[in-house]
């Protein structure tokens, strides 16, 4: 007997006035799309409901996370509304699990109109922890503002949401699954996904996966640590770089996507990567990396926990993509970094002679450059690095160009950034990052900040700290204008810029979702081959002293200190 169609139901809402997505989606605490009636429907409706109707009808979105608390749930109303919005098709990853540069890989071979990412980045999981969606466009990058502005728009007026309430799907089965809905002409299709298989064939057409394998395997093998930190990672490494490459099973730890992360934070950078910082400094393994909870962001370590800094990373990356096929083959145009990421890569840029683009954070920036042939390679201090390839940051991939870059080069990854910094000077950077401030107070010291550096008197004032004396030559409020489009985006961060080319930044981050952050960059650039070696603290000590004298962040904030150094 034939099963009767499924129906699709209205249900009546109040709308909420807090779901503007920002640079990474909406972020909130689990608990919150968990206990506030239909948040989550809400703001699925209004993504759905961004789609113009003609475009919806009958196309393929592709739907996939890093497998946090709540993700499974959340999958399932997806689905459920996708089918009741009249979306044809969904491509989900095996069991729900896709990494963020998967997710753009997959809406870009298949031509998509978009994608929806489950994921909270880099912030912690579990009941207690965050929770995240992102709309990810046609090209497989972050909905651009137009697109952010609409859902936002779309979520405060919404009165009703379309649900197939009784449609069941089973995420762990690979393959297609037909569902007939009522009063469609059409089954609803959902296909499940190998969460790799896809994303693996696009990495074998950039790297010479040979190239590679040489350098993991054999007698001379370098010894790899690979921390996927509990997050979606953890397939991807054992295939890629086990399986497919050949490093041995037990050079990957972590490797088991949990709900909670393990109780960790999934945030590669010294701090919470500490257990394969300590690793590193036995001296046994010659190269690792962590990567974040969603697989777009991810640290590198040489020999003896040699950290390589992100800004310095990107750098290293643009010098040697002569070592990347696809670079040989597609030519290199341009670079670009967000704002507060250090000048390491204009000095790149400068050397090879290709345009360079400072941008606002955020990658849906990089997206128009690249969209426009304009850019090949990007990359932020946050340890987010990307090419054109796809149009988000792409940890394995970053990986894979130094593994690539060590084996052409036959050097050490502490060998290779000390050439590039006796080639092109260094370039010494921080960041210091105050979390869970109160976000009034975090506004109002802002605020005030901003009046003091771009008083007229300011531009001319000199800071004494030690023997150091620093010339201030500029101080402003970065706004950025898109070459591509013209669009003008303001109140991006304070901006101090020295004489000497060191800078102060502070920027209010949106990025979490209890209370806001306040990041201090400093940066000081060094010639002299004698001083490429010193401790970035003691080089950025004076700088640092300059930022908390005149922000009088921890007096305002009722701090003693940042919550990270990086």
């Amino acid at each position: 007997m034939e099963a009767s169609p499924i129906p699709v139901v209205t249900v009546q809402t109040v709308p909420y006035d807090d779901q503007r997505p920002g640079s990474g989606g909406l972020r909130r605490k689990t608990v919150v799309f968990e206990s506030k009636r239909n948040y989550l429907q809400n703001f699925i409706q209004s993504v759905l409901s961004s789609i113009d109707l003609r475009d919806r009808q009958g196309c393929t979105m592709v739907v996939g996370g890093d497998g946090r608390y709540f993700s499974r749930t959340a999958t399932e109303v997806i689905v459920q509304m996708a089918a009741a919005n009249g979306i044809g098709r969904l491509v989900i990853g095996h069991n729900g699990i896709l990494s963020t540069p998967a997710v753009s890989c997959i809406i870009r071979k298949i031509k998509a109109i978009g994608g929806i990412v489950l994921t909270a980045s880099h912030n912690p999981g579990g009941p207690g922890g965050d929770f995240g969606i992102k709309f990810n466009v046609a090209s497989g990058g972050p909905s651009p503002d137009t697109v952010t502005d609409k859902i936002f728009q779309i979520s405060r007026t919404l009165e009703e949401y379309a649900i197939c309430p009784e449609l069941r799907l089973d995420l762990s089965k690979l393959g297609r699954q037909d569902f007939d809905l009522e009063n469609k002409f059409k089954p609803f299709r959902v296909e499940i996904v190998d969460s790799v298989e896809v994303y693996l064939n696009m990495l074998r057409s950039i790297f010479d996966f040979s190239a590679i394998k040489g350098l993991l395997t054999g007698p001379d093998q370098l010894k790899i640590r690979i921390d996927a930190m509990h997050g979606v990672m953890g397939p991807y490494v054992r295939r890629i770089l086990c399986d497919e490459l050949g490093a041995p099973a037990n050079s990957a730890v972590n490797c088991v996507p949990l709900e909670d992360f393990g109780g960790q934070h999934p945030d590669p950078n010294l701090t919470y990567a500490a257990s394969l910082v300590e690793a590193m400094k036995g001296g046994e393994y010659g190269f690792g990396a962590a990567f974040d909870g969603d697989g777009d962001r991810y640290m590198i370590l040489g020999q003896n926990g040699f950290f390589v800094n992100p800004s310095d990373s990107v750098a290293v990356i643009a010098a040697n993509l002569s070592c990347i096929p696809y670079f040989r083959q597609m030519g290199v145009r341009g670079f670009a970094r967000s704002m507060p990421t250090s000048t390491a890569l204009d000095r790149v840029a400068k050397a090879m002679k290709v345009a360079l683009y400072e941008t606002p954070t955020g990658w849906k920036f990089f997206g128009n450059l690249m969209d426009s042939g304009r850019c090949s390679l990007c990359g932020e201090e946050s340890f987010g690095t990307g090419s054109d390839h796809i149009r988000e940051k792409d940890g394995l991939w970053a990986v894979l160009t130094w593994l690539s870059i060590i084996a052409a080069q036959k050097q050490s990854v502490e060998e290779i950034v000390r050439d590039h910094w006796a080639k092109l000077g260094r370039n010494y950077f921080c960041r210091f990052d105050y979390e869970g401030l109160d976000p009034r107070a975090a506004f109002y010291m802002m605020r005030d900040l901003e009046a003091v550096i771009t008083e007229k008197s300011f531009a001319s004032q000199k800071f004494a700290v030690g023997n150091h004396v620093y010339s201030v030559e500029k101080a402003d409020n970065f706004e950025y204008t898109d070459p591509v489009d013209g669009n003008v985006t303001k109140n991006q961060g304070l901006r101090i810029i020295f004489a000497d080319g060191s800078r102060i930044i502070f920027r209010l981050s949106g990025s979490g979702s209890a209370g806001a952050t306040i990041r201090i960059y400093a940066e000081s650039y060094e010639r002299d081959p004698e001083k490429l070696n010193r401790e970035t603290q003691a080089v950025l000590g004076p700088l640092i002293a300059i930022a908390l004298k005149i922000s009088d962040i921890h007096e305002r904030m009722g701090r003693r200190g940042p919550t990270v150094i990086t």
